[in-house]
């Protein structure tokens, strides 16, 4: 039940959140054990401002009042935070940098998973930077400029590169290649909700 702790003030707490850790509780006592029910634990009065998929690793933060929640939850609604990840994806990376861009929806008879689709599909937009390759192997700077659900896994599977261990988007032989999904909120960026300074918090990269 612990928490690695990156950052903490009388207004907000950055943690490293683990991979296969929900952000805040699902339905039923198993799923119980997250982010937000650990925060609590040692702050009672811990609010959530914004979320990472289960099996995303990184940085999240939370607010510690009232206030400190509704101007962080501006800041990433207004998308006035900056967020970078690195993943390890396989597949031939078709340049060193470039830009993602697929209108993504929710595909409901297969929720959570999300799908790309022109006609009805909110704007979503990844930028990428091609960091390492080793064959098909590719270490991945990704920059979401927006923040759909699952984006960098639809966008980075949609260009040819599935996430290793990505076991709702990735081939069976993707998928095995890593027991957790490659895929890490790196740095975020953003300005403290009173002092109004610029901060960039980092997590320590686990791969």
């Amino acid at each position: 039940m612990s928490l690695d702790i990156l950052f903490q003030d009388e207004h907000l707490l950055v943690v490293n959140k683990p991979a296969d850790l929900l952000s805040v509780p699902g339905r039923g006592p198993d799923n119980q054990d997250s982010i937000a029910t650990r925060a609590s634990a040692l702050y009672p009065q811990a609010l959530v401002v914004h979320r990472l998929d289960c099996a995303t690793s990184g940085v999240m933060v939370l607010a510690k009042t009232k206030q400190a929640q509704s101007e962080l939850s501006r800041q990433f609604r207004d998308r006035e935070t900056e967020k970078t990840y690195h993943a390890i994806t396989w597949g031939e990376c078709p340049a060193q940098q470039g830009s993602i861009d697929f209108p993504l929806i929710a595909d409901w008879p297969n929720r959570p998973k999300q799908k790309i689709c022109y006609e009805t599909g909110k704007p979503s937009l990844t930028r990428y930077q091609l960091l390492e390759q080793d064959g098909q192997r590719n270490r991945l700077l990704l920059i979401p400029v927006t923040g759909r659900s699952h984006q960098l896994r639809v966008h980075t599977m949609a260009l040819g590169m599935p996430i290793l261990g990505d076991r709702f988007y990735a081939p069976e032989a993707v998928i095995a290649m890593s027991p957790r999904l490659l895929l890490h909120a790196h740095t975020l960026t953003f300005q403290h909700p009173v002092d109004k300074h610029s901060m960039t918090c980092t997590a320590t990269l686990p791969f």
